[in-house]
């Protein structure tokens, strides 16, 4: 299996890639608004606001897709293992 959302390494890597995205966000949304002349205190909530939306929609996203692709291939699975047991066709 590919995606194996059991696998901590695996996680893990998942967990990285959004904590980096939404890190790259949030400094590109400082950028963004510092150069709108806003006070650095509101620079700072409002890259924190989307830093954190990004963050936990990204992260929901993940979760939801790494547990279709896991339920897809545990069908799979299951139905590989169901039509190919020994002592399952007539003639054995």
């Amino acid at each position: 299996m590919f995606f194996d959302i059991y696998n901590k390494k695996k996680g893990q890597i998942m967990n990285k890639i959004v904590l980096y995205f939404g890190l790259l966000v949030f400094f590109l949304s400082i950028i963004i608004f510092s150069q709108q002349d806003l006070q650095i205190h509101e620079v700072l909530l409002r890259a924190t606001a989307i830093f954190i939306v990004i963050t936990i929609m990204l992260s929901v996203m993940a979760i939801v897709f790494l547990k279709a692709i896991n339920k897809a291939s545990m069908e799979k699975d299951k139905h590989y293992n169901e039509n190919n047991l020994i002592g399952n066709n007539p003639n054995e």
